[in-house]
């Protein structure tokens, strides 16, 4: 992207996390950014294309925190490490994850969402796809291991990620406090038991759940 798009797209994501979406607006981006709104058209076409662009933005930052999660030889404690930043990525950008999988999402988004059960995929935008991809590779090593009975990954997938998105939704409105409780009494052991319930041994799936809270509490998350 050249310099003013750069400039123009992190306007907008200011905007998104400091205001919502509903904020976002040509005219409030170009205030923003210290520019014209004949910016926004000359090099988005209009709020559509920065939407989209801010979209891929967030998205970008989104894989990133998810991939960044080094493999170890333990794949249930590397498949937790990635929920749990899953889990603060959503926590510390509420307004950017509602932008991603929230229902009020700006139709120019949305239809890029796909039917996963169907598709495959939960978007149908291959640059958007790689965190699913990176989930989906979490479910291939956990069973390849032997830690979880095989079954048809992209359901495993979509399974887990509905206890952490609707953990978070409900941890982000404050259902569970702020205090770290609903990490700590609820989706922890409700993941527990999930792995468990797939054909985990609980001793094993309990040190893999340390591990991964250790070393997030040592990585300061």
């Amino acid at each position: 992207m050249t310099g003013a798009r750069d400039t123009l797209t992190e306007a907008g994501v200011a905007i998104l996390e400091r205001d919502g979406v509903a904020a976002l607006s040509a005219r409030n981006v170009a205030t923003e950014a210290g520019t014209s709104t004949m910016a926004v058209y000359t090099h988005f076409g209009g709020m559509t294309g920065l939407l989209d662009a801010i979209a891929v933005d967030v998205f970008v930052r989104f894989t990133r925190a998810l991939t960044e999660i080094p493999d170890t030889d333990d794949p249930v404690a590397d498949f937790i490490a990635m929920g749990l930043a899953y889990r603060r990525f959503a926590l510390d950008n509420p307004q950017r994850y509602q932008l991603m999988f929230g229902a009020a999402s700006p139709p120019s988004i949305a239809r890029f969402r796909a039917d996963l059960t169907v598709t495959g995929s939960a978007t149908n935008r291959t640059e958007w796809a790689e965190s699913f991809d990176a989930l989906r590779r979490g479910v291939h090593r956990m069973m390849a291991a032997g830690r979880i009975r095989t079954d048809d990954e992209l359901a495993v997938a979509g399974r887990l990620w509905s206890i952490n998105h609707g953990a978070v939704l409900l941890e982000m409105a404050g259902f569970f406090g702020h205090e770290g409780h609903g990490l700590t009494q609820i989706v922890g052991p409700l993941i527990l038991d999930t792995l468990v319930g797939m054909g985990d041994d609980r001793d094993a799936a309990v040190r893999s759940l340390q591990k991964a809270l250790t070393d997030a509490q040592a990585d300061g998350g």
